[in-house]
């Protein structure tokens, strides 16, 4: 075994030790009513203890998986997004366990939900349910990539993976880190633009400004909001075409 592989253990190692510790911490009682995967990976408690701020509804029967736990939008974010994007088609084309189609639904006429994973698609038809708006979704399992160029809406709303919790540890979060084996997010952006101008592109707290900026082309505006989440920067979403609402 090469070095990398003995590195790789030794952090997978740590990594198992460190969910034994909190397992010990935790009151057994509490342990048995987490759900399977956080128990499996109690590094993942600190979302639990936040489940609130991603759907309010948590109690009402919201379901999630390990990667949804980190990656979905907390609903004060998905609610300020939806409100600013309210038309009559939006396209989520990456919605993950459904926290944004969830608000879209509640302030478009229809949204159209893709994903390519099915488990995602399945908990977020199911947290549609909770929501009440499951009949103002389409849910779509599918490569956004290859669909875009038969899509057509309103307003394209854009949040890729972006590769994990460790994109924080980043001073600065580049354009083309976004799912870099599909052509980074200049790629996705251009993709996007044939379905139409209006697009909303949720982005990492310490994405580059200048390259966002730059993907509207010469002449064109892209507007950059900051999402505040307890008066901490959560993360950023750039507004182009008809969604922009500043000069600046």
């Amino acid at each position: 075994m090469g070095s990398d592989g003995i590195l790789k253990n030794k952090c997978k190692r740590r990594r198992e030790l460190k969910n034994i510790t909190k397992r010990k911490r935790l009151d057994p009682k509490l342990f048995k009513r987490l759900p399977a995967e956080i128990q499996k990976d109690t590094s993942l408690l600190k979302y639990w203890h936040s489940r609130y701020r991603l759907f309010k509804r948590y109690d009402q029967g919201i379901k999630l998986d390990s990667e949804s736990w980190y990656s979905a939008t907390p609903e004060v974010i998905s609610r300020m997004i939806a409100e600013r994007c309210s038309c009559d088609l939006i396209i989520d084309g990456f919605c993950g366990a459904g926290s944004n189609s969830i608000q879209f639904a509640l302030t478009s006429k229809k949204v159209i939900a893709i994903d390519i994973d099915p488990i995602k698609i399945e908990l977020a038809q199911n947290n549609a349910k909770v929501y009440g708006v499951s009949d103002r979704i389409e849910f779509i399992i599918g490569d956004y990539y290859a669909l875009a160029p038969t899509l057509k809406a309103d307003v394209v709303f854009l949040s890729p993976p972006w590769g994990g919790p460790k994109y924080s540890q980043k001073t600065t979060f580049n354009i083309d880190d976004i799912m870099p084996s599909n052509g980074g997010g200049k790629h996705l952006y251009e993709l996007t633009r044939q379905i139409t101008k209006n697009i909303a592109f949720f982005l990492p707290k310490n994405i580059e400004h200048k390259q966002c900026i730059s993907l509207a082309g010469p002449g064109n505006l892209a507007e950059i909001e900051s999402n505040y989440l307890n008066n901490r920067l959560n993360s950023k979403t750039l507004y182009y075409g008809d969604l922009i609402t500043t000069n600046n």
